[in-house]
């Protein structure tokens, strides 16, 4: 039989795997927490140590989301992590230079040319808007021309 993890190595073995929200690390912790663990004691230490940081969370999951996801998308799913505002305000103004970008590349991978009808554009439209870019980088994206450089 195998030796049970203690809540700390738990805790090192998914930060191992990826980089986790302190809200999230602490709902997957709790359901193995047994009385006497203190999950947000756990969570203070690993902070402390540098073990756990919403600055690399939210640098990790923008790298893993921009190439396929838009600001709003991306910056709903941080907000569900329990992100403090001044951390989403300057994720969203790094994210606003790239959005364009990030959209008709998404747009040359799917479908890599301008649609000739309606339904065709309308397809194209639904499709960036609904992974949440603005509608100014689905418009820019769906014309198919290079970007301009003003």
């Amino acid at each position: 039989m195998k030796p049970r993890l203690s809540l700390k190595g738990r805790a090192l073995r998914y930060l191992s795997m990826r980089e986790h929200s302190r809200l999230e690390l602490g709902r997957k912790l709790s359901r193995y927490a047994e009385e006497g663990d203190d999950v947000e004691a756990l969570l203070d230490f690993l902070e402390k140590n540098n073990w756990l940081s919403q600055e690399r969370f939210s640098e990790s999951l923008v790298h893993r989301r921009s190439a396929r996801f838009g600001n709003s998308r991306i910056m709903a799913e941080l907000q569900s992590h329990g992100l403090s505002s001044e951390a989403l305000k300057e994720v969203k103004a790094g994210l606003s230079d790239t959005e364009i970008a990030r959209a008709r590349e998404l747009w040359e991978r799917r479908f890599g040319e301008v649609a000739t009808d309606p339904a065709a554009r309308n397809k194209q439209i639904r499709f960036l808007m609904q992974r949440g870019f603005s509608q100014r980088a689905v418009f820019s994206a769906v014309k198919g021309e290079p970007e301009d450089d003003f």
